[in-house]
């Protein structure tokens, strides 16, 4: 990946631009990983020598300036970059992040230890020390995680070999042209998408669809950039350039997802700006109105009890927890859903999932493959071989869809040396003279205007193509598009957690019928056009209660407009058309609909180990504030739960990896 490309965004804490640097740079997949190792080694070495100052104080016990020298040296380097990050925050505006408060908190421990001449500094050390040992843990756990998914997703290779007449070249993949034939050795990633030219291999496509049967390919098939070749040299011809290919896409969705935020991330951001400048006014009345209220009642005033107490206050206020967790737990949910072939565009749609009441499909390539298959034979009076064989040499020169599955299920090599005369009758079939014999293969109309008797079925669902030799009729072919193996299953899970499926389909009534049939699904709309799915689509979505979700499945250019006006778009990445891709905010790279439940299965969890991090680190900081209100707990305890609690937090949003 090139590091123009990387995307990368500081992971900021309370809107701080300078916390967290050393960690900000891991995630991206670029060239920042050695910096981030020196950087982790710098702050482990600080610490190592801060705990070797404090432990010094207190075995030896130092007196006069030997122990503020000591002390102050333990503080300044275990500190001196957030102080300096404090400073730098006040100057650009951004006073209340948590570089600001820590100082605050330290400075005036620091503060007081002058001021009631104890020149005690190990409370001011120990609150960075622990500051310092958690944030490096949770950034640790934060750029590790964003580095292994970004691992996991980095499927684009960084050279392409370009085949010249009888030499090759290792070249940059952003270099070459359309219609350039590349070749792939085994173990290699295929670098942009194309057609096989030659050759025949395995590829492990688990990266783009989370499939993990090789998937086999030869002359002719077409083949993802991302693949990665296992077994025999393939010589690709490339169909897009390398910024169109499909890792490329799958790259840039997840980059761009990030910058996408739910409603749970944008309410922690609108949290922390009202909750920060709200706990420093605290604060500053825990400090002042107590002592000023004993003043006016002639009591005992002790100034430094109550700035203390503020000071206290004022750690254990920092949402860090909440401020990292909460984007980590999104993020890590977008990255296991593209782990199994589920792009999501955005941590709003992820969020956005776990309320879903209606799912829309489009019918043909969602819930059907999309691909004409010969479903059922019927002949009279013939063998059906021989039937089969007539119509594949009749259909061999027509690259029709239905042509072509006739002759795919024929099944054997043909030799239409014998096949003359052929004409093409529009809309109609085709004539033509086989082996001496007449042959006419069509629809009913065609029959007809031949004036062939021929037969009806009752019922059939599919299309009839008709068979007659030298006038006589020989019987039909029933074609029909297939359900996929994985609809039934889909349907089946929907209604499990009580989410409505539906069919929208431009196919006729009775093909949609029995699709619906097969899957389960009760409620169907059939023979529209797009601007008739768009229409019902927006009819549901109205019906819809305000915190219910409407998702609409589609594959074709004709779904665009309902997938960008449903609540969630989502597409079929395999075979589904560039606009639809566009327009979706989902996107499933496997085209199987059975991921739809997958994404829904990881939002929830998304979701659930959100609401637990907003419980925990809320419910603890109150406890919190109100023991160090009364003087209760003291302020090296109250950092050592606040970060406590943001490395709990961390953890728990790292279970959102796991399948």
């Amino acid at each position: 990946m090139k590091k123009s490309d990387c995307n990368c965004q500081k992971h900021n804490c309370c809107e701080s631009k300078t916390h967290h640097s050393h960690s900000d740079s891991s995630h991206c997949g670029c060239d920042h990983d050695h910096t981030h190792t020196s950087d982790l080694r710098i702050i482990l070495c600080r610490i190592i020598l801060t705990i070797i100052l404090t432990g010094t104080i207190f075995i030896i016990k130092p007196a006069g300036i030997f122990n503020i020298t000591i002390s102050l040296s333990a503080y300044l380097i275990i500190g001196y970059d957030i102080l300096l990050g404090a400073a730098k925050g006040v100057f650009k505006g951004h006073i209340f992040d948590e570089n600001f408060l820590m100082a605050i908190a330290t400075a005036g421990a620091v503060f007081l230890a002058f001021y009631t001449e104890s020149n005690d500094f190990t409370e001011a050390i120990a609150v960075m020390l622990f500051y310092r040992i958690g944030e490096t843990l949770s950034g640790y756990a934060v750029s590790k995680s964003r580095k292994n998914i970004i691992d996991l997703m980095d499927i684009r290779p960084d050279y392409a070999i370009v085949i010249e007449g009888s030499t090759s070249k290792k070249v940059h993949p952003s270099t070459v042209e359309i219609g350039s034939i590349i070749r792939v050795n085994p173990g290699e990633k295929v670098p942009i998408d194309g057609i096989v030219a030659e050759g025949s291999s395995s590829v492990d496509t688990a990266a783009l669809t989370g499939e993990s049967a090789p998937q086999y390919v030869s002359t002719d098939s077409e083949i993802l950039s991302g693949s990665i070749n296992i077994s025999g040299v393939l010589k690709i011809r490339t169909t897009k350039e390398f910024a169109e290919s499909t890792a490329s896409k799958i790259l840039n969705l997840i980059e761009d997802a990030s910058s996408k935020k739910s409603k749970s991330e944008k309410f922690i951001s609108r949290f922390a700006s009202v909750y920060t400048p709200s706990i420093c006014l605290l604060s500053l009345m825990l400090s002042v109105v107590p002592p000023i209220i004993n003043l006016l009642l002639n009591s005992p005033v002790n100034f430094g009890i109550w700035l203390y107490r503020a000071l206290t206050f004022l750690v254990i206020s920092c949402p860090c927890a909440l401020v990292i967790s909460i984007p980590l737990t999104f993020f890590a949910g977008i990255g296991s859903a593209g782990r199994q072939g589920i792009l999501v565009k955005g941590s709003e749609y992820l969020e956005a999932l776990t309320k879903i009441k209606t799912v829309v499909f489009d019918k043909t390539g969602t819930l059907t493959n999309g691909t004409f298959e010969v479903v059922k034979i019927h002949t009279e009076n013939t063998d059906e071989f021989d039937f089969l064989r007539y119509a594949a040499l009749a259909e061999s020169c027509s690259s029709h869809p239905i042509a072509l599955c006739i002759q795919k299920k024929y099944g054997n090599e043909l030799n239409n040396e014998s096949v003359k005369n052929i004409t093409e009758h529009a809309g109609l079939g085709i004539s033509a003279d086989i082996e001496e014999h007449t042959v006419s293969i069509g629809n009913e109309r065609f029959m007809k205007q031949q004036n062939i008797k021929h037969m009806m079925p009752k019922s059939s669902i599919g299309t009839l193509i008709h068979l007659a030799i030298d006038g006589e009729y020989k019987g039909y072919f029933v074609i029909s598009d297939t359900i996929k193996a994985t609809s039934e299953k889909t349907v089946s899970d929907l209604k499990n957690h009580k989410i409505q499926p539906i069919i929208l389909t431009g196919d006729n009534y009775e093909n949609a019928s029995y699709t619906a049939k097969e899957t389960g699904i009760k409620k169907i709309y059939a023979n529209l056009l797009p601007q008739d799915k768009l229409h019902i689509t927006e009819e549901l979505i109205e019906k819809q209660n305000k915190n219910e979700k409407l998702v609409f499945v589609g594959d074709g250019i004709n779904d665009a407009p309902s997938l960008m006006r449903a609540d969630i778009g989502v597409a079929m990445g395999g075979i589904g058309s560039a606009a639809a891709i566009e327009a979706a905010d989902v996107i499933l790279t496997d085209d199987n609909p059975l991921k739809i439940t997958k994404a829904v299965n990881i939002s929830k969890k998304c979701m659930r180990i959100v609401h637990q991090n907003i419980i925990l680190s809320l419910s603890i900081k109150l406890i919190c504030l109100a023991l160090s209100a009364f003087g209760i707990t003291d302020m090296s305890m109250a950092i050592f739960a606040d970060v406590g609690v943001m490395i709990i937090a961390v953890l728990n949003a790292l279970r959102t990896f796991k399948k």
